[in-house]
């Protein structure tokens, strides 16, 4: 594949735009597979060479960061993670195009980020044909056990997106979020500094 075709792919990408798995093989290379797979089967102890997989799997990793295995992704290399964050057993990372997470970001089990959809009608489905738009979630975000977190949504500073939900917009900042569609329940504020759930 020529230079400019991979541009011209890229673009369609960053568009938002569908392209296909073969359109797209030339990413291969950017895949942390094999370094993903070693992390999983790392045992807990060994946390210098947990901490070097994860700098060679991620795009950009921050300090005291905490992802217990196994997690998984399909590329590694579109992850980027700030400090002080915390990823239960179980996250899944669709990866095609960027995931950025913010400092203080806490993940529960099972939760999946997917900057990937596919369209509806199955002839443009053929050759795995997909869309991808980023994901963003702001510092300090909770993210609930079970959480689905579709393509191109932004979770604003704070929020708390609870268990089971599935969010295909943006959430606010300060915001406790839940349900399928994800809807805002409430704005945090500083009455939750004295209460324990929601």
């Amino acid at each position: 594949m020529s230079q400019a075709h991979e541009e011209e792919v890229l673009a369609r990408i960053g568009k938002g735009l569908v392209y296909t798995e073969s359109e797209a093989a030339f990413q291969a290379p950017q895949r942390r597979t094999e370094q993903i797979f070693e992390y999983n089967h790392t045992p807990p102890g060994e946390t210098e060479k947990l901490r070097s997989l994860l700098v060679a799997i991620f795009g950009s990793v921050g300090e005291r960061t905490v992802l217990l295995p196994p997690f998984h992704a399909g590329f590694g290399s579109k992850v980027h993670i700030g400090d002080d964050f915390f990823g239960n057993v179980n996250l899944t990372f669709v990866d095609d195009v960027d995931i950025r997470i913010g400092n203080g970001v806490m993940i529960a089990p099972s939760v999946t980020l997917t900057t990937t959809g596919h369209p509806v009608h199955p002839s443009r489905r053929v050759d795995y044909g997909r869309f991808s738009e980023p994901i963003v979630i702001e510092d300090k975000v909770w993210i609930g056990s079970n959480v689905v977190v579709l393509p191109g949504v932004r979770i604003g500073y704070g929020s708390v997106i609870g268990a089971g939900s599935v969010v295909s917009r943006h959430i606010p900042p300060m915001s406790v979020a839940v349900g399928t569609p994800c809807r805002v329940l409430r704005p945090i504020t500083d009455d939750d500094l004295t209460t324990r759930t929601v």
